[in-house]
């Protein structure tokens, strides 16, 4: 039987208002600078850097907004951490800040947590609240592991994700797979589950990846960024080293960081002409390294196609 999770949580630890990380300083101590948001990936807020607590967003009237996808994922938990539900439990993919006791149950109404996996530092934010929380351990990639904070918090744990492919949940349950690809950060991952890529940020849903008529000429659905606020690109090895790991994948749906930027494959006829969401890919990493400037004869991602089935 699944343990029911109790909120453990402190209530007084510094959030950064613009990344949602925690740090193990509390309030009457007092922060000037968030690290996360020094980074040339993010960006410090013209206002300035500011910080709260779980306390105050409580008091402020914050909660997490519940969604159900019908398609899939199955479930989701407020703006883009995504609850997959699966017969061998359920795994959190990625983060929000905010955590309460009303979040809490409806985890518990669903079995409450086998796992934690988080694409990259830019959603690390509470974990060590969520990973005590719920008694399971946190999955990220090992290269990132210097921007963990709250690396000793009693009752976390942290699981450095070293090889491509990590089993989250074994392929004889469910086939929960974190994929460390590299690109945006060192250890940037994906999340693969039954024929679902979860891409957060390791690769971005560009706008017209919502197209009605997906696929046509020249048309990208993703785009690739070292830093995505600061539209700084990725390189075009990093872009191919992030297509090769996942070209041998099954996937029909790739689901973005943030609400409406899931690109699916839509129909069997959509699937024929263009790949379906696969082929976007492959397609959306040969226009955006074109676009560089990069001609056919000068990578070897133009010789890509999709694998035969």
């Amino acid at each position: 039987m699944a343990s029911h999770a109790v909120l453990r949580i402190d209530d007084d630890l510094l959030l950064c208002n613009e990344c949602g990380t925690q740090y193990p300083v509390n309030a009457e101590a007092g922060k000037k600078d968030c690290r996360v948001c020094d980074d040339p990936r993010q960006y410090v807020p013209a206002t300035g850097q500011a910080f709260t607590t779980l306390a105050t967003l409580r008091a402020e009237g914050y909660k997490n907004v519940w969604y159900h996808d019908k398609e899939n994922p199955k479930f989701a938990i407020g703006n883009r951490a995504e609850l997959v539900i699966t017969d061998g439990g359920c795994v959190l993919w990625d983060l929000i800040p905010f955590l309460d006791q009303e979040s809490v149950d409806k985890i518990n109404e669903f079995g409450g947590l086998k796992a934690i996996v988080i694409s990259h530092p830019h959603y690390y934010s509470t974990w060590a609240e969520w990973s005590r929380t719920f008694s399971c351990p946190v999955y990220t990639g090992a290269p990132d592991q210097e921007w963990f904070e709250r690396k000793d918090t009693p009752g976390s744990e942290i699981r450095l994700v070293t090889e491509t492919y990590t089993p989250i949940l074994p392929k004889e349950i469910d086939g929960v797979t974190a994929i460390l690809t590299g690109g945006h950060f060192p250890g940037s991952m994906l999340l693969h589950w039954n024929g679902i890529l979860f891409n957060a940020d390791t690769f971005f849903t560009s706008p017209s990846g919502s197209n009605p008529v997906p696929g046509k000429p020249g048309v990208i659905s993703f785009s690739f960024f070292w830093s995505i606020p600061n539209r700084i690109p990725l390189h075009p090895d990093d872009i191919f080293s992030i297509w090769k790991k996942v070209k041998d994948l099954n996937f029909h749906t790739c689901v973005g960081a943030f609400k409406g930027q899931d690109v699916k494959t839509m129909k069997n006829e959509e699937a024929r002409r263009t790949g379906g969401a696969k082929g976007r890919l492959l397609t959306s990493c040969k226009l955006y390294i074109s676009a560089m400037g990069w001609k056919e004869d000068q990578h070897p991602i133009f010789s890509e196609e999709l694998p035969t089935v």
